[in-house]
């Protein structure tokens, strides 16, 4: 419980974990120093940042110099995709513009960024799913061409939690010499994030997503993996990315990453252990309620069930949910609002019916199995007497 509210939507967002706030506060007015700064109050600040981010590449098991710092995970997909392309693109300025590999479920800081080179003239193909949500990597490997780029496959899914075989189609870029990028935001904390495990070269996380400050993500470069850089001015981040440090985010986002990849294990059992109660006890009291996604297995995060009520439209039972002190989603939290059905859903092959009647529910440390019992009474009710007002038996 979180005040009155019984959050079960973590995979929009989490709240700051105390000892990450703790660890936060000093740079905000005691140690305040710019760390571009030659005296000590400044060089005090960088070596702070220094050394959060050495701990930060002890979790991914790369260089500190490969971490960049950024705003978040939007910022850092739109430099994996455009920083390659570009790059790409000056360098061989007069063949074919180069292409770029992606699917057709990725979040949509990956997709929009991809239309938007594709606007400029790049060429793009999207790697389809199937009715799991999963991508294969053969399906990656038969759309890569000789002026291919750049392979961009999500680690594992914002909406239905698929996990994609990232390693594999990481395996298959590098055969080729393509780059290979991973939005890993959903996966921190949850499944590990060393780079050469899922032969990476780009890798995207969000602090936000782990329980650390919002406004603050990275993007993982391996070395040799060159981009055109996109922000100019002080030359922070190595050249790579111009503005003043945000010390007390990064800060947060270190301590908030290595508590969570220490923590993992016990996560997972927590999570699957409530999320499997949830999903289990909604199926023996909800008629006609599916599940959307890959099994309750090792192939679907842990702490993630999107399910589809017949007959019952999303954003009626959310907000009949949320009268009732029950925070969940209808999928990706960037994309609430919007009445068109989920692009996942659609991909995966289900009707629009189904994806506007599906709702997810993402787990966390907050909850207890006491609130679970209580959101399964809450939905029943809620699906209940929304089939009831739109006449629908059940």
């Amino acid at each position: 419980m979180i005040g009155d509210t019984v959050y079960l939507d973590h995979a929009a967002t989490t709240p700051v974990d105390p000892k990450v706030l703790a660890a936060m506060q000093p740079f905000f007015q005691e140690h305040f120093g710019n760390p571009s700064s030659v005296y000590r109050l400044g060089q005090d600040a960088r070596a702070v940042v220094d050394k959060a981010r050495l701990a930060m590449a002890g979790v991914l098991s790369c260089q500190a110099s490969e971490i960049i710092v950024t705003s978040g995970a939007t910022e850092s997909d739109n430099l994996a995709l455009s920083g390659v392309a570009w790059l790409a693109r000056q360098r061989h300025p007069e063949g074919p513009w180069p292409h770029i590999v992606t699917t057709a479920i990725e979040h949509s800081a990956v997709l929009y960024a991809a239309e938007w080179l594709a606007q400029q003239g790049f060429a793009v193909s999207y790697v389809p799913c199937d009715d799991e949500g999963r991508v294969s990597a053969a399906d990656v490997e038969a759309l890569i061409r000789p002026e291919t780029c750049l392979v961009s496959v999500m680690y594992a899914n914002n909406e239905v939690g698929a996990i994609q075989p990232v390693a594999e189609i990481g395996a298959v870029a590098r055969r080729h010499g393509v780059l290979f990028h991973t939005d890993a935001v959903q996966a921190a904390g949850v499944l590990t994030l060393n780079v050469d495990t899922l032969n990476a070269d780009l890798l995207t996380l969000s602090a936000h997503k782990f329980y650390g400050p919002k406004g603050v993500g990275l993007l993982y470069a391996r070395s040799g993996s060159h981009l055109a850089w996109t922000q100019r001015g002080g030359g922070q981040e190595g050249g790579r990315r111009g503005g003043t440090e945000n010390v007390p985010g990064i800060v947060g986002m270190a301590v908030a990453l290595a508590k969570a990849d220490a923590r993992r294990e016990a996560y997972n059992a927590h999570c699957r252990t409530l999320r499997d109660q949830l999903v289990h006890r909604l199926a023996d009291v909800v008629p006609e309620m599916v599940v959307n996604g890959p099994s309750m297995g090792e192939c679907r995060l842990p702490n993630n069930a999107n399910l589809a009520f017949r007959g019952v439209q999303g954003e009626t039972l959310l907000l009949t949910l949320d009268l009732q002190g029950v925070a969940a989603s209808a999928g990706s939290a960037c994309t609430a609002g919007k009445a068109e059905p989920s692009h996942v859903l659609e991909a995966m092959g289900h009707t629009p019916e189904r994806c506007r009647s599906s709702v997810r529910f993402t787990l966390g440390w907050d909850n207890t199995a006491e609130e679970i019992d209580e959101v399964v009474d809450i939905v029943a009710n809620a699906v209940s007497h929304v089939r009831t007002l739109a006449g629908v038996a059940g």
